[in-house]
């Protein structure tokens, strides 16, 4: 097969990057992942970064990109099966390398799990080609012209891509892999390291091994020439033991390889002044539009129309990491407040239960939206009064800086990306014009409710809820000063290779 000829052959200073994934919007999401996957790539492009994805030709990606060709076939290696290369581009002008593989990636249901919600059993071999992929378009035994001098991995489903590297490919390229959240590390049983084309060797403590056990993830943090994750909190929080999973060693040694680097958020699709999904749109300069939101909010979910309770909303995966056992656990005291509750997520069984129940038993009150609808998500972000994140740990958070942006104060615990990122709303930081939020640090059901007592009270007070309204606002979000921070690390490794 003919092989891709590099478009940066024009202007050779322009660094070459291989961003490798398992998810971006809109192609596949399953959670942040994929948003980070598409708005990243972008504003690196703005850079003068030459930046190309790799990403599993799943079912719904071939769908939504007819005009994919094929440029390269890759050849099976041990139990991981022949390929083909099929190039596109995304709606944002990214170039795309999907990796077309229909016994791997050609299936219902999700990216990692069926449609019943099990894990695929094969998603070692899944991910492991995913990987291999990448180590081989990022060596020297690629077989396209463009080679890039830096390998970003995301995720445990592209971090056994420098251990390939490290094990095979001549004249490879540096390697960085980024934690979105560690406690996903893709750990497998050792008897498929034959079966992934790994050698024994590799099978050590300072190598793929993991207690026993084969870990993709500790593989990447073990191999990469740089590691990042996504705040710098979270950075902090996983070195130690309580967030650390079992890596927090590992880490610490590497920390002289570990940036913290806070997500930006796509600020065209999440813009109140111009958001189509939304009923009013307005800016910090137009706050009293707002309320028309507020309004088609609450009649979209049967909510009563009370001009003196302020709503409070929730857009999440339902389960305990997002700290929704403790807002169960208050929610007769948050109703008599008084205050409405709207939610939208989907997750643990217990907790959809839950929230069903409860709006059941307070349909004037409470709305709970099980699944995920993208619409509903802009309009609760643009019509609540606060937005709750009360999260025992939280890696980055995406949603907080929605809400900052619609002037939608957040409440959250001080955690990870949202302790980087929400002011608390105190009279220092009210002075100081800072404060955008509220925050709350035990772990509690008691200091949730506690902060959501604040949040309530200080909603009462106009001059004050304005002020954090447009404090939040004025925050810069975007993506520009990370993907800055990321170049500058690109750049030094490419330049020590």
């Amino acid at each position: 097969m003919p092989s891709a000829t590099s478009a940066s052959a024009a202007n050779p200073s322009r660094l070459r990057l291989l961003f490798a994934t398992s998810e971006c919007a809109p192609l596949v999401k399953t959670g942040g992942l994929a948003d980070v996957s598409a708005a990243l790539p972008v504003a690196l492009a703005r850079l003068g970064i030459d930046v190309r994805m790799l990403l599993p030709a799943y079912r719904q990606v071939l769908a939504q990109l007819p005009q994919c060709r094929e440029i390269a076939r890759l050849a099976s290696s041990a139990n991981l099966p022949a390929a083909r290369l099929l190039q596109c581009r995304t709606d944002s002008g990214v170039p795309l390398y999907a990796l077309d593989c229909p016994e791997f990636y050609d299936r219902p249901g999700g990216p990692y799990q069926d449609e019943t919600g099990s894990d695929w059993s094969d998603n070692a071999l899944r991910f492991g080609l995913l990987s291999r992929a990448a180590a081989l378009l990022a060596g020297g035994g690629s077989p396209l012209d463009w080679r890039p001098q830096v390998l970003h991995c995301n995720e445990w489903q592209t971090a056994l891509a420098p251990a390939y590297l490290r094990y095979g490919a001549h004249t490879p390229a540096a390697a960085l892999v980024t934690i979105h959240n560690l406690a996903f590390q893709g750990i497998f049983e050792p008897e498929l390291l034959a079966a992934l084309g790994l050698p024994a060797e590799s099978f050590r403590p300072d190598g793929v091994e993991y207690y026993g056990k084969l870990s993709f993830l500790k593989a990447g943090l073990q191999y990469a020439d740089a590691i990042t994750t996504v705040s710098p909190g979270y950075a902090q929080e996983i070195q130690g033991e309580e967030l650390g999973f079992g890596l927090q060693g590992l880490l610490a040694a590497r920390k002289d390889r570990l940036y913290g680097i806070l997500n930006g958020i796509d600020t065209v699709m999440w813009d109140p002044a111009n958001d189509p999904l939304i009923a009013c749109r307005y800016s910090a300069d137009t706050l009293a539009a707002k309320a028309g939101n507020k309004r088609a909010l609450r009649e979209r979910l049967g909510l009563a129309d009370a001009p003196d309770v302020p709503l409070f909303a929730v857009v999440s995966r339902l389960t305990e990491q997002k700290g929704l056992d403790w807002l169960l656990e208050i929610a007769p005291q948050l109703l008599a407040l008084p205050a409405q509750l709207a939610l939208l997520g989907g997750g643990e069984p217990e907790f959809e239960r839950g929230f069903r129940a409860l709006a059941q038993g307070h349909p004037r009150q409470v709305s709970a939206t099980i699944g995920f609808d993208e619409t509903l998500a802009h309009l609760i972000e643009a019509g609540a009064d606060a937005f709750l994140m009360p999260s025992r740990f939280e890696p980055c958070g995406m949603n907080q800086m929605y809400s900052q942006r619609y002037g939608t104060p957040p409440v959250v615990r001080a955690t990870g990306g949202l302790a980087d990122t929400v002011v608390d709303c105190t009279q220092a930081n009210l002075a100081a014009g800072s404060a955008s939020g509220f925050v709350f640090h035990e772990a509690s059901a008691a200091a949730l409710l506690a902060a959501l007592g604040r949040a309530a009270g200080a909603w009462r007070d106009g001059a004050t809820w304005r002020a954090l309204q447009k404090n939040g606002m004025a925050r810069d979000f975007s993506w520009d000063a990370s993907a800055r921070r990321y170049a500058e690390i690109y750049a030094r490794l490419a330049n020590n290779r």
